[in-house]
């Protein structure tokens, strides 16, 4: 996400903390490179220069000329004008009405489907009970992935096969949505591979039947600069209420996302950052900036954990390594919790400094690495999993067989799984150790620290 520009960002924030002192000359050498470093990742033209123009007259104010860390300073200034660019703050959704509706709306391929159902899902977790409405009447294939996409996260879809009148199959829907308490109704319509007038006015008609709460825009992230005049078409029309950007995880340069909120004046309220249902993420301009510089977002990390990780069974695996009773069907169950927060590269991408440690590093061997360990542990029986030191040679060749691997990584990842287990024994004795210390009155109870 953004590698491209956060990289070039990122080389010019060296240069710049090497600076002893803050000029005209020096200060417009680094805002070209900025600005080369946005036209190159297809922000707007006007974004661009608008931006530029604003950093330079912070940057030559007397606060910072005289700073004793200009260099710094002048970091600052870019990364908090980076945040009023992407919007200051998540602005996220403002439900009215019963039921409240959400017009969905976007160009053919944009993910507007996509991004329905997992808008639905998100729903869902926070506890309102949507229905998915299938208002796209030109694409068949459309009702049908709806209808596959409510099925797979429980939630009901107003389908009408068949139909062409986008107005009565809203009319039935609201009628359904009242009659099943459905509170959210999300309308899923149809897209052009460019803007089109009939479209626009079909659209215009169904927003003044449904009067939605939300009117969300769904742009494909890797369209750049041409998201811009999209979304002003559709604004002038529809008058948005925001923006979901899709597929920012395969966009590398990141013109989209800053350039909409600067030209029209909407918020961006979601990203999707995947091809999974719970790969929809609130926007939040200040998290974006810090990975757009390099900074991480450990917010975001920590949010995932919390979300999809269970914490009894976090706690259950914490009592068991602190008591040294940790076997290898705690280790499979580590490693599935762990593919939880999802890819490999994407948890290292949300730490400080995880953007340039992607650089040096291929992950996709130790995404391999962790398939085949967990293939082993699936190749063992329970029982073996359970007691270890029952594998002699004979069942680890059956395992390795069974998991397509060698005899020999087999033995390497039981011999791992000894270390780690010794380690977390000691680890157990040496807090025992020092509780009993403690409670006795011991060293630690007679140490001076904080005295």
């Amino acid at each position: 996400m953004f590698d491209s520009l956060s990289g070039k960002l990122q080389n010019v924030f060296r240069n710049l903390r090497g600076l002893g002192k803050i000029s005209e000359g020096n200060v417009s050498e680094s805002l070209r490179d900025v600005r080369m470093a946005l036209l190159e990742a297809d922000v707007h033209f006007k974004v661009a220069k608008d931006f530029i123009e604003s950093i330079k007259a912070k940057a030559l104010g007397e606060e910072v000329v005289q700073s004793v860390h200009p260099g710094q300073q002048m970091i600052k200034i870019i990364s908090d004008e980076l945040v009023t660019l992407l919007g200051s703050q998540n602005q996220g959704l403002h439900l009215t009405g019963n039921p409240a509706c959400i017009l969905m709306c976007g160009l053919h391929g944009s993910g507007k489907t996509t991004s329905s159902g997992k808008l639905a899902k998100l729903l869902l977790k926070q506890g309102k009970l949507p229905l998915l409405v299938a208002a796209d009447v030109y694409r068949p294939a459309a009702m049908d992935q709806l209808a596959t996409l409510g099925a797979q996260i429980g939630v009901p879809v107003f389908v009408m096969k068949g139909e062409t009148d986008v107005i009565k199959i809203a009319r039935e829907a609201l009628e359904y949505a009242a009659g099943h308490q459905c509170n959210t109704v999300i309308f899923d319509t149809a897209g052009r591979l460019q803007i089109d007038e009939n479209l626009v006015q079909e659209l215009v008609r169904l927003r003044d039947l449904i009067k939605p709460a939300e009117t969300l825009l769904v742009l494909d992230a890797a369209t750049g600069q041409e998201a811009v005049s999209v979304a002003t078409h559709f604004d002038k029309a529809l008058n948005i209420t925001g923006a979901i950007l899709s597929k920012l995880d395969g966009d590398a340069r990141g013109g989209a996302a800053l350039s909409f909120r600067h030209v029209v004046g909407k918020p961006i309220k979601f990203m999707g950052v995947g091809e999974k249902l719970d790969d929809l993420e609130l926007f939040h301009p200040e998290r974006m900036a810090q990975r757009i510089l390099g900074m991480g977002d450990v917010v975001t990390l920590v949010e995932k954990a919390i979300d999809r990780i269970d914490a009894s069974k976090a706690m259950d695996l914490e009592e068991k390594m602190r008591k040294g009773q940790f076997t290898l069907d705690d280790f499979l169950m580590q490693l599935r919790e762990m593919k939880k927060l999802g890819p490999l590269q994407d948890i290292v991408g949300l730490l400080p400094g995880g953007s340039e440690m992607l650089k040096n590093t291929d992950l996709s061997k130790s995404e391999k690495d962790f398939k085949r360990m967990e293939g082993i542990l699936c190749g063992m029986t329970c029982q073996e999993r359970g007691s270890p030191q029952i594998l002699n040679a004979r069942r680890r060749q059956r395992i390795a067989k069974g998991s397509g691997v060698t005899v020999t990584e087999v033995n390497n990842l039981l011999k791992r799984f000894d270390e780690m287990r010794d380690m977390m024994r000691k680890m157990g004795k040496f807090q025992k150790m020092m509780t009993k210390m403690g409670g006795a009155g011991g060293l630690m109870g007679k140490m001076p620290f904080g005295r």
